[in-house]
């Protein structure tokens, strides 16, 4: 009985603590590196726990055998994953007007990639709103993973994609 409340306990703060990390990810485009390192030791510290170790562990392993993406690419999961689910149903109206595919005047191989149309901007600042980094991020994925049919391969192709960057060796 003990172990079982423990294990309950246990998954409530792993719950807590990632959805915690994953709010307003999308928010964390463009956020300066320190900021980056300090979100990093607190899923580094949750891998830990979960993997029962000691503090001063290696913990890319850990992050690779819970397959746990690393925070600055799980930001970019999440704004891709978004951005697929508004190009495919329009939804919600409000960041689909923000979105537009690329379409060139003359015929290019370019106009089949499914890429969007980068806005220009003035300041520093306006490159991590959603309507710069969205499409920043998704003009930056492979052609196959961009046309993917369902949400689902969407998912499982761009994991396997950020993955395979994040933990290349």
């Amino acid at each position: 009985m003990l172990h079982t409340t423990a294990y309950m306990v246990f998954t409530t703060c792993k719950g807590i603590v990632t959805s915690r990390l994953d709010y307003c990810n999308a928010l964390y485009a463009g956020m300066s590196s320190s900021n980056f390192k300090k979100l990093q030791r607190v899923q580094n510290t949750l891998a830990r726990v979960v993997l029962k170790q000691r503090k001063f562990d290696h913990v890319t392993q850990s992050l690779m055998e819970l397959h746990w993406l690393p925070i600055r690419h799980r930001m970019t999961f999440k704004l891709a994953t978004l951005t697929y689910k508004i190009l495919r149903d329009n939804q919600p109206d409000y960041l689909s007007e923000l979105l537009s595919f690329y379409q060139p005047e003359r015929d290019l191989r370019s106009s089949s990639q499914g890429l969007l149309t980068v806005k220009r901007t003035r300041t520093v600042l306006a490159t991590r709103g959603f309507k710069h980094s969205s499409v920043s991020i998704w003009n930056s994925l492979p052609v196959d993973i961009r046309n993917s049919d369902t949400l689902f391969g969407f998912r499982r192709r761009l994991k396997t994609f950020l993955f395979q960057s994040a933990f290349a060796t």
